[in-house]
């Protein structure tokens, strides 16, 4: 009997560059099918910066037709502007996925680099090293977004579905079980 391939979207969501990559894990085996970024710094028109980021993602989507996307969570930061649209970035990236009918699954930053590194507070360039390592690849992306997002994909494949639920946890691992777990919480 033969492994079935699972390939996972990660997503470094950003309303400046959004970083991403895309993983095949088939068995014990797991390749790196892309890795990359969507830049959105030329834009000035935050809602332009939006609707890209829906657009791009979709398209990646129905590119590399993945199996579950992985999303880094927004971290508490002290500019809450800052944090509301790194929110709203992360949220249409989100749609994409929900619009295609994908499971999202979304870790904390800390996660992420505890998954990667064993080190929830390793520096960006320690997980792209790393992942680096994992995954043997050699050349090194411009932009560390770019192996943000491909840290959530492998961070999920690691976790096993135990991903952080909407409602912050370990039950639910996808919007579809957050829904299923609280009714009363979502309007139709």
């Amino acid at each position: 009997m033969s492994q079935s391939e699972k390939i996972i979207l990660g997503i470094d969501p950003g309303t400046n560059i959004m970083g991403y990559g895309i993983i095949s894990v088939t068995g014990s085996q797991i390749k790196l099918i892309a890795l990359g970024i969507i830049s959105l710094e030329k834009m000035d028109d935050h809602f332009l910066k939006l609707r890209t980021i829906f657009e791009k993602t979709t398209t990646l989507i129905d590119s590399y037709h993945p199996d579950e996307v992985a999303i880094e969570a927004p971290f508490f930061g002290k500019n809450v502007q800052s944090m509301l649209k790194l929110g709203r970035a992360q949220g249409v990236a989100m749609a994409a996925g929900l619009a295609r009918s994908i499971p999202i699954f979304e870790y904390s930053p800390k996660k992420i680099k505890q998954s990667i590194t064993g080190n929830g507070n390793a520096s960006k360039e320690q997980v792209a090293a790393m992942l680096q390592t994992l995954l043997g690849y050699q050349e090194t992306p411009q932009y560390l977004d770019a192996t943000d997002g491909l840290a959530a994909a492998l961070c999920h494949h690691f976790q096993g579905k135990a991903g952080i639920s909407a409602g912050g946890s370990k039950k639910g691992s996808s919007w579809k079980a957050f829904v299923a777990a609280n009714p009363g919480r979502v309007s139709k």
